[in-house]
């Protein structure tokens, strides 16, 4: 196994020249120019008051050799004092104005990478661990905005160092001339050095993502784990991640290590060097001590930006490789795209194929020259062996997927024309595990419509078998659900989903049906639910259940992504063809025939009011 071994980039990473990243984040900034003029001019004035400080200390040595009075150093205590408290003041404003800035550009890039996150199909999702896709919105932000503190605090550096070179030209041009010639070296090794650093820091974090990841995946099935006694493995897995992360980073630390070390080799010389010279400029008279002093305790932060530079590589790159990773995740293509952005009009829900192709990124083809009409307010059901297709076909119908070949049309409009956001709010879906956000009950039926009141949304449950679901939740429509739904059981996770499809009101439904055992009772108030948002809606069934799959208007056998055959459940069976196949195999255990003997009283409650039994499973 390689050294970085699963640290490679992501399918839609791409690296970006650092001028180009440098704009990308300046157009963030540019909203903000009028605090970042104000933060520049306190700069500044940061920078001249530093550099005042200087000659005044120098100025203090000289007047020292000459036996100054008590006026003169009480005057040069007082000066000084003024000069600390201006720059205090500045500096506290500048900061201030600097951390705002910051945090509201972070605000702004991070609410960017999670709506181009939110944007993207499943088929995005497919590739990608969405621990990753966390870390880039949380983690690289972050990181992002601690490079725009350091490139703001070198900057500042830099401009008080070019100040301090003005003021050692003026003073001694030869020993500013001496100075001057240390910095090509300085700069050498930081533009060297800037190679390394980048590819060091861009696997740590890619490394770090990997451990993300695995504990994000670990944390979410750790039931399953749990059931299947895989704690041992689960932690081998993040053991092998977390390892790579520490190998990974131990290199980058010892790439980075040799900066200090350096950079104070550097410094030494510089000031021995210094020190000597400057020492015999004094005694031959060419300057005095004040300014011989200046170049000594300027020298530091003359070289200091360049220092700071180098020894703040590590986050500099840390900042560049976060900020390309961001920016990748922004600028990622969209496999799903429209042509238009027209408003959906209220939709009538009927629903063509025509010569549909469609494959996932990779794999053979799913549908095959797939031609289909749903009829408005048709109820569709479709079966067929695992692989057939009937997921693919619910799936383009909501554009999570982009086909490759043909047209899907819906009333007679190009679906890809649609505004992808108008036109699936007119769309609902359960899919085949309901998905519930922590919250109560009530939360999750009103999530596609916020308007929906709870005395609405009461008077939708007791449409439910009278409402008898509800009186097995603890506290009603306030029952907390769990993270996923985890408080509640598959059959009442089931019962919210649908409910939450009843608000919604929507023109079509689409419902892929889940094959977890539940009750007969809960089934039957299933089924109610099913039948309120048939009654309202072009329905395309992925069906699982007898019941649902005699109840739909027509069914569709899909095969290899072809339709094998079409019609009503009776005519179906009695043709012998595969759906008598599908059902002996797969339905017929779910009729009349096996009832399970003590629970008459529902099947007897479930005719009365559908005239067929209740669904079994299993």
């Amino acid at each position: 196994m390689g050294f970085f071994s699963g640290l490679d980039a992501e399918k839609y990473d791409r690296q970006y020249p650092d001028r180009v990243l440098a704009r990308r984040i300046l157009t963030y900034f540019r909203p903000h120019w009028r605090k970042l003029v104000i933060a520049v001019s306190l700069s500044l004035a940061i920078a001249l008051m530093g550099a005042v400080f200087r000659l005044v200390g120098a100025r203090a040595v000289d007047a020292l050799t000459k036996m100054p009075s008590l006026k003169t150093i009480t005057a040069l205590s007082l000066f000084v004092m003024a000069l600390g408290i201006f720059t205090w003041n500045a500096q506290r404003v500048n900061r201030r104005l600097m951390v705002r800035t910051i945090s509201d550009v972070v605000m702004k890039l991070r609410t960017d990478a999670f709506r181009a996150a939110a944007g993207h199909d499943l088929s995005f999702y497919d590739q990608i661990s969405s621990g990753k896709i966390v870390s880039r919105i949380t983690s690289d932000t972050q990181d992002l905005g601690q490079l725009v503190t350091i490139v703001t605090d070198v900057i500042s550096q830099f401009i008080e160092s070019a100040v301090v070179a003005v003021l050692l030209l003026q003073t001694e041009w030869r020993l500013a001339l001496m100075a001057f010639a240390l910095m090509p070296i300085a700069f050498g090794f930081a533009i060297g050095y800037r190679r390394l650093a980048r590819r060091a820091t861009r696997q740590g974090m890619r490394a770090m993502a990997q451990v993300n990841s695995t504990i994000k995946e670990t944390v979410s099935g750790i039931a399953i784990a749990k059931n299947f006694r895989q704690e041992a493995s689960i932690y081998r897995e993040f053991d092998e991640a977390n390892r790579t992360s520490y190998r990974v980073n131990i290199w980058r630390g010892l790439a980075l290590s040799v900066v200090f070390p350096t950079l104070n080799a550097l410094a030494g010389v510089a000031t021995a060097v210094m020190v000597y010279f400057g020492g015999l400029s004094v005694n031959g008279h060419i300057v005095t001590a004040g300014s011989w002093y200046l170049f000594i305790i300027s020298l530091d932060r003359f070289l200091f930006p360049v220092m700071n530079l180098s020894s703040f590589w590590t986050q500099i790159q840390n900042g560049l490789s976060a900020a390309e990773r961001v920016f990748a995740l922004i600028d990622a293509t969209p496999a799903v795209v429209q042509t238009d952005h027209r408003a959906a009009p209220i939709l009538r829900g009927e629903i063509a194929f025509d010569h549909v192709g469609f494959r996932y990124q990779s794999g053979d083809a799913v549908l095959n020259d797939f031609s289909l009409h749903i009829r408005p307010g048709e109820n569709l059901a479709v079966v067929g062996h695992t692989g057939a297709g009937k997921s693919s076909v619910a799936k383009l119908i909501a554009r999570f997927y982009e086909f490759q070949n043909g047209k899907i049309f819906i009333d007679g409009q190009d679906i890809r024309t649609f505004d992808l956001t108008s036109y699936r709010r007119q769309l609902g879906i359960v899919s085949q595990s309901p998905f519930l956000f922590a919250g109560t009950v009530a939360e999750n039926i009103r999530y596609a419509r916020q308007e929906v009141t709870d005395e609405e949304i009461e008077t939708l449950a007791r449409q439910i078998g009278d409402g008898d679901w509800l009186e097995t939740l603890p506290d009603g429509l306030r029952t907390e659900v769990g993270e996923r739904g985890a408080l509640l059981s598959m059959g009442q996770r089931q019962l919210v989903a649908l409910m939450r499809v009843l608000a919604q009101r929507p023109a079509i439904f689409i419902l892929d049906e889940a094959t977890a055992s539940i009750d007969p009772f809960t089934e039957w108030q299933i089924q109610q639910a099913l039948n309120l948002i048939l009654a309202q809606s072009t329905s395309i069934l992925i069906a699982h259940r007898l019941s649902t799959v005699k109840s739909a208007d027509r069914i569709i056998v899909l095969d290899n992504g072809q339709i094998l055959e079409e019609g009503n459940h009776e005519g179906l069976l009695a043709s012998g063809g595969q759906y008598a196949t599908l059902y002996n195999t797969y339905f017929k255990h779910q009729s009349a025939d096996y009832r399970i003997e003590g629970l008459d009283w529902v099947y007897a409650k479930f005719e009365a009011n559908q005239g067929e039994s209740p669904a079994l499973s299993g």
